[in-house]
């Protein structure tokens, strides 16, 4: 496999793990959790990446592809241990803001909104949950973004 070869593959993949985390969410009806949503950053950030160092040929971004695949990798997998229960995740939330809102209106969206815990599972395939997965899968992309750089 050449360096080139390699690095399309690992954009596409984070390309792809974005689209299905898309379609749980949009199309299979599964919100995402806090730990969920920090997964799919450095995915963001992979693909422009990839398209950047695809477009200019810069060997060194085929390494902070790298660090985007395996941060994500890391957090998935932590994130798995949080679901299996191995260690306790985050016990903050986050909200949007609340400005202009009368007390009934706040009430509603409150009420309206799903609850999406990270200590749950809500779909797993195999024994592994989609965080189990992206853990994995970002693994393998990570090798792959470091492949890409020691053949470019």
């Amino acid at each position: 496999m050449t360096g080139k070869q390699a690095l399309v593959l690992a954009t596409l993949g984070s390309a792809t793990l974005m689209a299905g985390a898309l379609a749980f969410q949009y199309l299979g009806g599964l919100p995402p959790c806090k730990m969920c949503y920090w997964q799919r950053y450095p995915h963001v950030a992979a693909v422009a990446i990839g398209a950047l160092a695809l477009a200019t040929s810069q060997r060194f971004l085929c390494l902070i592809g790298a660090v985007a695949a395996l941060t994500t990798s890391a957090i998935g997998l932590f994130h798995a241990g949080v679901e299996q229960g191995f260690w306790e995740g985050p016990t903050s939330c986050t909200s949007s803001p609340i400005d202009g809102l009368s007390a009934d209106e706040l009430f509603d969206q409150i009420m309206a909104a799903p609850i999406v815990r990270c200590d749950e599972i809500p779909w797993e395939l195999l024994g592994l949950s989609m965080a189990g997965w992206n853990g994995v899968v970002s693994l393998g992309l990570g090798l792959l973004w470091i492949l890409a750089w020691r053949r470019a």
